[in-house]
């Protein structure tokens, strides 16, 4: 209980909007959770119900404490991630760490499926759903399942419902086991595998690199992981008169990588905006102490292009770094999160700044718009097709 105190007023104090926020909605937020997770176990309470608030955050509390009394500790740890979840903010999540299990991790190896936008799917994703990543030695590459494999059942249950991908299989797809019907897009067949859990290994993200036809160079980067520019950087050193920066499947990270690695492609330029809930906005720039390299850039993102990736695309789009080619990104970006430790050991991540573009426009939700579109296919994916290179090829 006095977890969920906690986390209630950290979010009145830390938040981007909290000082502003009206407690009443992050108390109901909490109660809806709370006796959601007490229905679903069986053990709902009579007389359960929010009491007369009054927006007085700490009267509030206290009546609302009072109902609560000493709690469910399993519906309070619901009421947490409810209350979270209520503020509708992407950067906003509660953290429970776990200890790593015995033996190392485990899963099936499937690590990448096309709707796949972090914890959840994308509610813009078109069908079919398919599969993009699956690691090699793991469960999934002993079953013979590869990427380009279209999803058509998760445990009987259709992955589209009409033309609309069914969102309701995410919690389906965490089974163990888990039994999937696929069909390969090379040859129209169709089988069900049972998979279960086993031993996976799971590489560090790291830049790789090769030249394509004409001498251009392709650059593959994962993440904004710290050292993340520096290794783009090195392996440029050539100079290369074009650089095709691959951002897809890229899920963010820090944006002090962001403006580093721009730095390689302009100086001088506003990068972006994070602006506190009242005064001045305050710019990101270019890092210009990073040697330009004087090549032509072509971006390719797609809808799993996230958070500082959105920021390194927008700033491509509103400086005219470059040209984007793919799917418009994931418009997940609302502002870099601050960890907050409470007292069970759980952290509450909280944004206290909001992002803007470099054109002080709001990038959150909304993504960064493509100037070509190249959506990459099952059918691509099993057959080795790259629709985005190709058409950077005939750019450049």
């Amino acid at each position: 209980m006095n977890t969920l105190r906690q986390a209630y007023f950290c979010v009145l104090d830390n938040y981007y909007s909290g000082p502003v926020m009206d407690s009443r909605a992050l108390l109901k937020s909490a109660l809806a959770a709370y006796t959601q997770d007490l229905i679903r176990r069986g053990a709902d309470r009579a007389g359960l119900r929010l009491p007369a608030l009054t927006g007085n955050r700490d009267t509030d509390w206290a009546a609302f404490a009072k109902v609560l009394g000493t709690g469910d500790p399993a519906a309070l740890r619901a009421a947490i991630t409810g209350m979270v979840a209520g503020l509708h903010d992407n950067h906003a999540r509660w953290v429970r760490p776990t200890p790593p299990p015995e033996g190392g991790p485990v899963g099936t190896g499937i690590v990448g499926v096309s709707a796949g936008q972090g914890p959840q799917f994308d509610p813009a994703a078109r069908p079919p759903l398919f599969i993009t990543r699956v690691l090699p030695g793991s469960p999934a590459a002993k079953a013979d399942i590869r990427p380009g494999d279209i999803m058509v059942k998760v445990n009987g249950v259709p992955t589209v419902i009409g033309d609309t991908v069914n969102h309701g299989i995410i919690d389906v797809f965490a089974s163990d086991p888990v039994r999937l019907t696929l069909k390969r897009p090379t040859t129209g067949r169709t089988r069900t595998v049972e998979l279960r859990q086993g031993p996976i290994t799971r590489q560090p993200p790291k830049v790789t690199s090769k030249k394509l036809p004409g001498g251009a160079i392709y650059v593959q980067l994962p993440g904004f992981y710290e050292g993340a520019a520096d290794q783009v950087i090195a392996e440029l050193q050539s100079k290369p008169e074009a650089v095709v920066l691959d951002l897809r499947g890229n899920g963010g990270g820090s944006p002090r990588e962001v403006t580093r690695l721009l730095g390689a492609f302009a100086h001088g330029k506003v990068t972006s905006y994070f602006c506190p809930l009242k005064g001045d906005c305050v710019p990101n720039r270019t890092d210009d102490s990073v040697p330009l390299l004087g090549s032509r850039l072509v971006v390719l993102t797609d809808r799993a292009c996230a958070s500082a990736c959105d920021d390194f695309s927008a700033a491509v789009k509103d400086n005219a770094l470059g040209t984007l080619v793919g799917t418009r990104t994931a418009g997940a970006v609302s502002g870099p999160g601050e960890g907050y430790l409470l007292d069970d050991g759980s952290v509450l991540i909280l944004p206290k700044v909001r992002h803007l573009g470099p054109d002080r426009e709001i990038i959150d939700t909304i993504g960064v718009p493509v100037d070509h579109y190249a959506p990459m296919t099952a059918l691509d994916l099993a057959t080795g097709r790259d629709p985005g290179v190709a058409k950077a090829l005939t750019l450049l």
